[in-house]
């Protein structure tokens, strides 16, 4: 082969194979399957054609693989995504940007992509310090299933006689730490003497290896498929003047030959997109409810938990949780009455987790009808994208208001749970493919609030506007970022953050909200003593009729301009019989007095809350402003940058259901204990407001939630099987991949 034969073709298993890297992941067995793809399928198949085509052409060949090289090179990364990596021909792409619609749009290298994740391509590496070699070993390394922040951690291996000194490098689970001591004790017993300091030195050192993304291209064929038709445009019209017979055949050849290496190439990406995008299983599913929700059905079914095997890991946890104390007595649970047992009101409202009790499981569940209506909430586990692709189905057009604080600090990582160094595009990306999904969700009187710090907000703001449509922007609410800060300052204080509030739709439900004033604002019942004519008004597009010898307090034109402020409303909760004897549900209610309409500075409320240690937790007061204002209870609320759990704890305060998705191991650390001890009764937050003491008190908390793990694109792959077939065969999705179908949950 010639060198421009060689280069190409090295080039090629590149893009198919990808950086060499060491390990076990999902992603390691898809490099494993593209390399057979490509030595088994794609070269020989490609070498013939091209042999083939340049038969009448031989002084072509160098040319040919030339060209190849410099087109195909500009578009692959080292993990195989297929985007704008490098492309000077760029001034095509302008015209995909100006368009007669739209005078700016968002336009950014990886919108065509689906993002994936972003993680470190280690090798095996040796380091040399101060005479001392040390051998880092990943060859056991099992690689994180998303973006969860998880430390790297090293074991001592063995040392060897020319003072080599091998370790094992993997991914802490559990908050592992290293074990530094152990380790320089390991090495005293081998005749090696080092210090911490060297360590800790020769571990940043491996540590440093490159960090890189894993995109998915949606359709990769077009996208290949277009941009090589414009660097043959531009190269044809920057080039020769005179164009012979011959010339114009070598240059379809070479179209030819890249459409077909561009089929090779798409029909591998689209059985990746066929994976990423398939419903995922569901696993390790429980749940959780309250004494109070079993007692309702069947009080039998208390005592059978009483005395199952798995209730003192149950009361272990409350006492871990605080919800009981030392002393608990399990016989104190329930207590004799006229009408048989009965729950004490001490403990009706203890959250039993199903975990403990799998063979009660079913039993549970059969005592509801209709378990999802039965249900206040659903907690996932689970990267968000897969989360939502697998949910949809199921809640389209369900949820009334999202709220989501997408992690995005560039390199400042910190004592987040999770990590936050995403560039630029590749944030922009993942929060682009999630919000399509989003959208769908959402139902078409609801609304989206995303939060956002100065790095993020000028993208947010174009890519809200691209995905829901600048007419459905509301407001822009300035935030409380954090607290002042007097030291190392080098401009102004960051003092707030962004919250951009859209609606799917032009027409939404919204309640106007007013600032606390000293003293306190009261709603009133919108009638008063004695008869008036006409006796009807139009109240937010009904007729309505007072109760019997009543008026509504005000004329007409008084209650349009105060609906317009939002200063009526009607309290749903509130029953009574009109004027001509029917029962009407939900009474006209007005505010007593003038009082000031919130606007778009919200900065009178804390943005974080500073009383645990998730330094990124946002305020309950702040998401109790957001869903009163665009939900009424028993509405659907939905966070799947879930983080501590503010939004779904909240939501459940307020009588809302809830929707919760986050992946980070905190879930249960975090996430799921926050929400057991709310269906306790959790004093802390919003509960201490007065409005809401009247929903959520110790003496009506209680609850019912289902939480679970979903399979994640990373354990999909690692079930990816190679089988040899033809290329293009329609039966590819069975004989390049092969994954088991989803089981209904």
């Amino acid at each position: 082969m010639t060198k421009e034969e060689i280069k190409f073709f090295d080039a090629l298993e590149d893009i198919f194979v990808g950086a060499k890297v060491e390990g076990e992941s999902g992603y390691i067995n898809l490099m494993r399957i593209k390399s057979n793809y490509y030595k088994k399928g794609v070269f020989p198949q490609l070498k013939k054609d091209i042999d083939d085509a340049l038969k009448p052409f031989p002084k072509f060949r160098g040319e040919l693989f030339d060209k190849l090289y410099t087109f195909f090179n500009r578009y692959f990364s080292e993990t195989g995504s297929i985007y704008f990596r490098y492309t000077p021909f760029h001034q095509n792409v302008y015209e995909k940007v100006y368009t007669d619609d739209k005078d700016v749009i968002l336009f950014w290298k990886t919108h065509m992509l689906y993002y994936v994740k972003t993680d470190r391509l280690f090798k095996n590496l040796e380091v040399e310090i101060d005479e001392h070699k040390y051998y880092f070993d990943v060859s056991t390394l099992e690689y994180k299933k998303a973006n969860e922040k998880r430390e790297i951690i090293y074991e001592f291996k063995e040392g060897r006689k020319d003072g080599m000194m091998f370790f094992n490098v993997l991914y802490s689970e559990r908050g592992k730490k290293t074990k530094i001591d152990d380790i320089l004790r390991s090495l005293k017993k081998e005749g090696i003497t080092t210090t911490e300091e060297e360590l800790n030195k020769a571990f940043r050192v491996f540590e440093k290896q490159s960090e890189v993304d894993y995109f998915i291209n949606k359709n990769a064929k077009e996208f290949l498929k277009e941009q090589f038709n414009i660097w043959l445009y531009q190269y044809v019209f920057s080039g020769e003047s005179e164009w012979t017979e011959e010339r114009i055949k070598e240059l379809q050849v070479l179209k030819d030959i890249a459409f077909k290496i561009i089929d090779f190439i798409s029909q591998f990406e689209d059985e990746l997109v066929k994976i990423w995008n398939k419903p995922k299983f569901v696993l390790n599913s429980n749940y959780v409810i309250t004494l109070d929700r079993i007692g309702q059905k069947d009080i039998e079914i208390i005592e059978k938990i009483m005395n199952h095997q798995g209730f003192e890991e149950q009361v272990k946890e409350w006492k871990e949780l605080g919800i009981v104390d030392k002393e608990f007595n399990k016989n104190n649970i329930l207590e004799n009455s006229i009408t048989g047992k009965q729950l004490t009101e001490k403990y009706k409202h203890l959250p039993i987790d199903t975990k403990y009790f799998k063979d009660l499981e079913l039993e549970f569940l059969e005592l509801f009808d209709n378990l999802d209506n039965s249900l206040d909430g659903w907690l996932i586990k689970s990267e968000n994208y897969q989360a939502l692709n697998t949910i949809l189905p199921k809640f389209k057009e369900k949820v009334q208001t999202i709220y989501i604080d997408p992690p995005f600090n560039k390199e400042q990582d910190g004592d987040y749970f999770y990590s936050v160094k995403y560039k630029d595009s590749s944030w922009i990306t993942l929060l682009e493919n999630r919000l399509l999904l989003a959208k769908d969700i959402l139902n078409n009187k609801g609304s989206i609030f995303v939060r956002c710090d100065y790095n993020g907000n000028m993208f947010v703001r174009l890519l809200m506007n691209e995905i829901f449509g600048e007419e459905n922007f509301r407001n822009e609410i300035g935030i409380n970022r954090t607290k002042k800060i007097f030291t190392g300052v080098k401009g102004y204080n960051i003092a707030t953050d962004s919250l951009f509030f859209y609606t799917k739709e032009d027409e939404f439900k919204f309640c106007a909200q007013y600032k606390q004033r000293e003293k306190e604002q009261k709603w009133l019942n919108m009638h008063s003593p004695g008869e008036r004519k006409p006796p009807e008004r139009i109240i937010f597009g009904k007729l309505l009729y007072p109760p019997k010898g009543r008026h509504w307090t005000f004329i007409q034109d008084t209650i349009d301009k105060m609906i317009d402020t939002g200063r009526i409303r009607i309290k749903e909760d509130v029953e009574y019989v009109d004027l001509r004897g029917n029962r009407v549900e939900g009474m006209p209610q007005y505010l007593t007095s003038e009082a000031e309409l919130l606007d778009s500075n919200w900065t009178d409320i804390p943005g974080y809350s500073f009383s645990t240690d998730f330094s990124t937790e946002n305020s309950e007061i702040l998401l109790k402003r957001v869903i009163e204002s665009t939900s009424n209870e028993d509405d659907l609320i939905m966070d799947y940058f879930l983080g501590s759990g503010t939004t779904t704890a909240v939501s459940h305060k307020l009588g809302r259901k809830w929707l919760g998705v986050e992946m980070g191991e905190h879930f249960y650390s975090v996430v799921l204990p926050r929400m057991k001890k709310v269906l306790a009764y959790d004093k802390s937050g919003i509960s201490k407001e007065k409005d809401v003491k009247e929903k959520y008190n110790q003496n009506n908390a209680g609850g019912f939630f289902k939480y679970y793990e979903l399979e994640q694109y990373e354990d999909t792959l690692r079930k990816v099987k190679y089988e040899d077939s033809t290329l293009f065969d329609r039966r590819s999705v069975q004989s390049i991949c092969f994954y088991e179908r989803l089981k209904d949950d």
